[in-house]
């Protein structure tokens, strides 16, 4: 079970690793979208520090020759599940954090003002872990207790708000393990 401190926006369960990538919602913009992404640093590598490094803007462009393209970049995630579940916390659940970008859904534009964002470590072509599945399916059943603007909220992938500027979390995502998950939790709580 994931416990989220509703004043803190802070889960109990994550190991904290701020970045200070994030800002304040705009004025009465409520969380109401869940997004997950699929995220390795480098491409394709699993385990090491990357991802903390590139949210807390310390990546080093001489680590790693993709890491040239993405040195400059200022983004992060509320959240990140790594390959073996843990959980990795960069923004409070109420403030923005910077992962989706260019976005829109429905008819919103600018999707970090109103939306969670969940990174996976995972590639677009290797499968997630079962461990992966348990912990986010866990974080969206939190999120969903936690904040009543979440209650009913949708769980999209970056692909779906961005649409033809990214992929993630990929094929290899199983939408409908999620869902079935999701469903199996609910009926239980």
């Amino acid at each position: 079970m994931i416990h989220i401190d509703v004043e803190s926006g802070l889960v109990r369960e994550a190991r904290q690793a701020p970045s200070p990538n994030c800002d304040e919602r705009p004025v009465d913009c409520r969380p109401e979208l869940i997004v997950v992404h699929g995220i390795s640093l480098p491409p394709g590598e699993f385990g090491g520090d990357g991802i903390d490094r590139l949210f807390m803007n310390s990546i080093d462009a001489r680590d790693h020759p993709f890491y040239c393209e993405i040195a400059d970049l200022r983004v992060s995630s509320h959240l990140l599940i790594r390959r073996d579940g843990e959980l990795v916390q960069y923004v409070s659940l109420n403030r923005r954090a910077w992962h989706a970008g260019d976005s829109c859904y429905g008819t919103r534009n600018a999707c970090n003002d109103f939306s969670v964002g969940i990174e996976l470590e995972g590639t677009d072509d290797v499968p997630y872990t079962t461990r992966q599945y348990e912990v986010l399916g866990a974080a969206v059943n939190a999120l969903r207790a936690a904040y009543c603007s979440l209650r009913q909220a949708p769980v999209v992938g970056h692909c779906d708000v961005s649409p033809g500027r990214k992929t993630d979390p990929g094929p290899s995502f199983d939408w409908s393990r999620l869902s079935a998950q999701l469903a199996a939790r609910g009926s239980a709580e």
